[in-house]
């Protein structure tokens, strides 16, 4: 079953667009679903040290919600508090950095290509990605590893499993609701996800880094690249 990338409606509609608008919402009720934001805060309380642990930054965060989520389930709240939220386009929630800053978080919107951004300007702790690899074919992707590696010591995504039946796994969001470009992009996503070690495979000089990949629930597959030396 081999990776197959394809465009995703979501990322060629204009932000302002109500079904892309739509399609985001649906997001927030699919990541929810498929439980990936206990997984991503999971992988951060097992791997990054609690004292002083200092920026976090997501890739592809699209309106932040994904990690307003993974920051109210902290217990006790996460020492720093302080994360980036990287996005292509500008479609940050006020809302949600508002209910960030209420728990205790400092976030910063960010509007940039992620591989135009320069990740770090001063030491970050992790960087985290959700559902984001995937958009990736090979070449790119390797690519964005390398730079990830270059600049911190944990790196965290959580993606799409592939599935040998994309089409009838993605259907299934028709019973929570989702419009058409949720549906047609989750089947796209499923063909682009991971199996095995794909991502490890892509990963530059892995003999100075603990590459972790692995089923995570049922829907999911995590990667973890911490540097052990």
């Amino acid at each position: 079953m081999k990776r197959e990338v394809q465009p995703e409606l979501l990322d060629t509609l204009p932000p302002a667009d109500p079904l892309a608008i739509g399609s985001r919402r649906d997001l927030r009720r699919v990541n929810g679903w498929m439980g990936n934001h206990r997984i991503l805060r999971r992988a951060l309380e097992l791997h990054l040290p609690a004292e002083k642990p200092g920026w976090l930054l997501e890739i592809g965060a699209g309106d932040g919600d994904f990690f307003r989520r993974v920051a109210a389930g902290f217990t006790p709240p996460w020492p720093g508090r302080q994360v980036r939220l990287l996005d292509r386009q500008a479609v940050f929630s006020a809302d949600t950095l508002a209910a960030l800053a209420k728990l205790g978080w400092q976030a910063v919107p960010l509007a940039a290509d992620v591989f135009e951004y320069p990740l770090i300007q001063e030491p970050v702790a992790a960087v985290m990605a959700n559902l984001f690899l995937h958009h990736f074919e090979e070449d790119a992707l390797a690519r964005l590893l390398a730079k990830i590696s270059r600049q911190t010591s944990l790196f965290i995504a959580v993606e799409p499993h592939r599935f040998a039946w994309p089409a009838a796994c993605g259907q299934l969001l028709r019973l929570i609701g989702c419009n058409a470009v949720t549906l047609h992009d989750a089947v796209v996503s499923i063909r682009a996800g991971f199996l095995g070690r794909e991502i490890s495979a892509l990963w530059p000089e892995p003999a100075g880094w603990r590459l972790t990949e692995r089923r995570a629930g049922f829907f999911s597959h995590l990667f973890v690249a911490q540097r052990i030396r």
